[in-house]
């Protein structure tokens, strides 16, 4: 423990990012620099409990608790403030492989079950890891360390999301030959489109990290469709590779089955994120738009999570007329509810950096509680002009089942040319799953035990959002480094990955 009155002595302060109004002119990440001498003032805040809940990775009430992939919190932290910074780097890459994708777009349930968070704001451990990993670049450290000497086995890995990519570099580190298929003309999938570029930098850090993992001796096949009518069938997978371990995401939306869905403006946002960053990157984000865009536009966003925010970042920066962000569900508590104790996953109100941008620009909170969409409203050519909704509260039905019930009176029309369903997603594509015969659990993904991995098929593995549904980046790593652990030990017999 580097200062054992370190929690008494400084506040909660955590890495500023840029101010809105200006960050909102380009699309650079967010994000500024710690100074190292407040990073290490921060660090000093851990209090090495002794029960350092912070990297438990547990689920607790349906919602991760501590770190998923267990990093030595406490232990990095104490280095950090010893000015250690390397050895700081060495113990934080013994469970994270991506620590500057986990740094920038984890929601931190770690520091939700701090345990100074019990009497106090919590350390800031996602500063930290960022920190911690950028300096390591800046360094020099980060530098291709390929294995001494390669199995013979060689894995086929579908998906180069963060489960497919903490697989891959983890088989690599064991000496296997491992090829990752992307059906995307880019790497990275959830974490090349489905995140925009001010959220994570896409050539400063994400090819980054795969230019290094190129460079350790990993095969990246991009624009391959894993299906019956491409070259590369599942058969022909399962034929020349050892081993193949599934990582495609939970990729199928769930859609909004209202009167004028059909309506020409109406857009999955994943369609609108992903259109956007391909532009951007396309054409080095000179300041232009894809066809598919906000610009002098009301939007409307359905879903209140973490896409949802990134439509309204998006939209303000193409921009919009206005955005609006409706969220069926109640307003979050300022502070922990009595329901919702310490170390469970703290569910209180915060404007994410989405919500800033707007609140900035139109000088409010974009988000409005407790909304259902009725009805999306067409003009005479098709193109949708706003949406009916209603205001609502949540019951239970004869059956005991918490519903919406509509508040009467309170059905009104909104104005939108644009409108985004971000609500979420139901699961893997099914498409590839029939094609390799996999069986399914009651909620449509690939069923495989977790710590486990193996599907019903002889050496095919699934991980990540394929196998647990829609979940965190830093569940997909966990995941994936799960996924290579028992895929070693069917290659080799025996593992000693972790």
């Amino acid at each position: 423990m580097g200062k054992p009155t370190g929690f008494l002595e400084f506040e909660r302060s955590t890495i500023p990012d840029r101010s809105p109004l200006e960050r909102i002119k380009d699309w650079k990440e967010i994000h500024d620099h710690g100074d190292e001498s407040a990073l290490k003032n921060q660090a000093a805040r851990c209090m090495d409990c002794g029960v350092p809940y912070c990297h438990t990775g547990i689920d607790i009430s349906g919602m991760a608790s501590g770190c998923p992939i267990n990093n030595l919190i406490p232990e990095f932290n104490d280095l950090v403030y010893r000015d250690r910074w390397d050895e700081a780097l060495t113990r934080l890459r013994k469970t994270n492989n991506f620590p500057e994708f986990t740094g920038r777009v984890c929601p931190a349930p770690c520091e939700g079950s701090c345990v100074l968070g019990v009497i106090e704001p919590p350390v800031t451990i996602k500063n930290m890891e960022s920190a911690i990993i950028d300096r390591g670049w800046a360094d020099g450290n980060m530098t291709p360390n390929p294995p001494a000497e390669r199995t013979g086995k060689i894995v086929a890995i579908v998906g180069s999301g963060p489960a497919g990519l903490s697989a891959a570099d983890q088989l690599n580190q064991a000496g296997h030959t491992v090829t990752i298929f992307e059906r995307a003309d880019r790497p990275g999938g959830l974490l090349m489109y489905g995140i925009p570029n001010m959220k994570l930098d896409k050539t400063e850090i994400v090819e980054r990290r795969i230019d290094l993992m190129k460079a350790e001796g990993i095969n990246f096949e991009m624009n391959v469709f894993i299906s019956e009518s491409s070259d590369w069938t599942p058969s022909r997978l399962r034929k020349e590779f050892d081993a193949v371990i599934l990582c495609c995401g939970a990729t199928a939306p769930r859609d909004l089955p209202i009167d004028g869905r059909d309506a020409k403006g109406v857009h999955q946002a994943m369609e609108f994120l992903t259109a956007n960053t391909q532009h951007q990157l396309d054409n080095q984000f000179n300041g232009t738009n894809p066809a598919l865009n906000a610009t002098d536009k009301e939007v409307v966003v359905i879903g209140g999570g973490d896409t949802g925010t990134d439509c309204v970042g998006t939209s303000i920066r193409q921009g919009c007329k206005n955005v609006i962000q409706l969220e069926i569900m109640p307003m979050p508590p300022m502070e922990r509810a009595s329901n919702n104790p310490w170390p469970e996953w703290p569910k209180v109100y915060k404007m994410d950096y989405g919500q800033e941008e707007a609140n900035a620009t139109q000088g409010a909170d974009p988000r409005s509680y407790l909304v259902m969409t009725k009805a999306i409203l067409k003009d005479e050519e098709g193109n949708v002009k706003g949406l009916q909704v209603v205001d609502i509260t949540w019951g239970k039905n004869d059956a005991g089942q918490f519903v919406p019930q509509e508040t009467e009176g309170s059905q009104r029309t909104i104005n939108a040319q644009l409108i985004l369903l971000a609500m979420g997603f139901l699961g893997p594509e099914q498409k590839i799953i029939d094609q390799f015969s996999l069986e399914t659990d009651a909620r449509s993904n690939v069923k495989a035990d977790h710590d486990v991995y193996t599907t019903n098929v002889e050496g095919v593995f699934a991980a990540g959002d394929m196998r647990r549904g829609q979940s965190l980046v830093v569940w997909a790593i966990n995941e994936g480094r799960g996924a290579a652990r028992e895929c070693d030990r069917y290659l080799m017999g025996t593992t000693q990955l972790p």
